[in-house]
Parts: structure tokens; C-alpha cells; sequence
């Protein structure tokens, strides 16, 4: 397909930042179209800027692909009611909106573990979220589910904890010892698996971490 455009939620996180990258340099893509609730310094020829509410979104321009990277921790929203309405409303609003523009393939940043049955209330609210676009009539979703994500956080001004740190020299030292799907994965190869597979995908496809550090 040329003349592709496309949609990314998130270009300011570690992955999403990754996924505009690779759109930008792709000969085949003629518009991106960047939802974001603050102005981001980034200028190009195919970029196009939208100040949004997530929770109000406007009419979308017409539309053949949406990249969704939408994501927050429950630290950094403050309450888990916040986190819900970023990982989980936020994302289904553009996935909607984004189908009423005429889009017929989506890609999905979500997490290992997701289920909608889980404990953990953070992987429940992935799988809630992989759940409700599956019902959703795109001809394909491609959803990657990365481990621990490693990459250059100070960039995007996310400075790393302690314990953040440790968690990031612990995977690496173990690496060798881990299952594949357990293995920490570099945020641009999950960002390369989505650019290259959304565009050709049919149906709905899961992509775990281990199969995700081929791309």
C-alpha cells in the first residue's frame, strides 16, 4: 500500500516515539497524524499536529492505519480510576474514533501478561483493552506484548528510579537464563514489529516478547 495515513496515539512515550520514527522515514506513508495533549517540537512535511481531550475527541481525517501507545503506570497517573482512563478509555476512543475515519488495520503496545481474568490489575486492564478491540471490525490488530521495555528514557525526559535501574541490570544478567517471552525487549524493536506488520497483517495476531526481538 502507498500513500498510507496513519494515526499515532503516544509518540511521546518510549515505544510510540519509536513507531513515529519509523512512519516518518517510510516512503509509503503520506500522512501521520499525531494525537497528543500538549504540542510536541517536531515538524515534517507528512506531520500533522492534533491538541486533543481524550476523553472529547474531534472528528478524525480520513484514516487507513491507527498505532496505539497510549500508556501510563498507576504511580504516574496518580489512582487507579486515572490509569484506567489513559490505558484503557483513552486508548478504545481513538481506536473508535479512528474506525469512523475510515481505518482498517490497528497496532497495539500492550503487556505481557495481559488477561482479562489477572490478578493484577494492571494486566487486567491490558487484556480488557486487547478484549474490546478484538470485538471491534478492523481487518487486523496486531497486539505486541513486550516484557520489561529497555530504552533511552532520559531522551523523553522519563529519568529512571532506583529500582527501575536494578530491575533494567537484572534482566540483562539474566538474559541468557530466561524464558525468550521473559526477556527484556528494546522499545524499538517492539515499534518495528508493529510498522512492519500492521501494514500486510490479516485478522488479529498476538505477538509475544521473545518473538518480538526478531524484528
Amino acid at each position: 500500500m502507498t500513500h498510507r495515513k496513519v494515526l499515532v496515539a503516544g509518540a511521546t512515550g518510549l515505544v510510540g516515539s519509536h513507531i513515529l520514527q519509523r512512519l516518518l522515514q517510510d516512503d509509503t506513508v503520506s500522512e501521520i497524524h499525531l494525537l497528543s495533549r500538549r504540542k510536541l517540537p517536531l515538524q515534517h512535511a507528512k506531520l500533522h499536529m492534533h491538541l486533543v481531550d481524550f476523553s472529547h475527541l474531534p472528528k478524525l481525517p480520513q484514516l487507513d492505519e491507527i498505532y496505539l501507545a497510549l500508556g501510563t503506570t498507576i504511580k504516574q497517573a496518580g489512582s487507579r480510576q486515572a490509569f484506567e482512563a489513559i490505558d484503557l478509555d483513552a486508548n478504545l476512543a481513538v481506536a473508535n474514533a479512528g474506525l469512523a475515519a475510515g481505518a482498517k488495520r490497528i497496532g497495539l503496545v500492550s503487556a505481557m501478561g495481559a488477561d482479562v481474568d489477572s490478578l493484577l490489575f494492571y494486566n487486567r486492564i491490558k487484556g480488557e483493552l486487547e478484549a474490546e478491540l478484538s470485538t471491534l471490525p478492523f481487518e487486523a490488530l496486531v497486539i505486541a506484548r513486550p516484557s520489561f521495555l529497555l530504552g533511552d528514557r532520559e531522551t523523553l525526559k522519563q529519568p529512571q528510579r532506583r529500582a527501575e535501574k536494578l530491575g533494567i541490570a537484572m534482566f540483562k544478567l539474566l538474559a541468557p537464563l530466561l524464558p525468550k517471552h521473559l526477556r527484556a525487549v528494546e522499545a524499538s524493536k517492539v515499534a518495528a514489529c508493529l510498522a512492519t506488520l500492521v501494514p500486510v497483517a490479516s485478522g488479529e495476531r498476538v505477538i509475544l516478547s521473545g518473538d518480538i526481538q526478531h524484528y
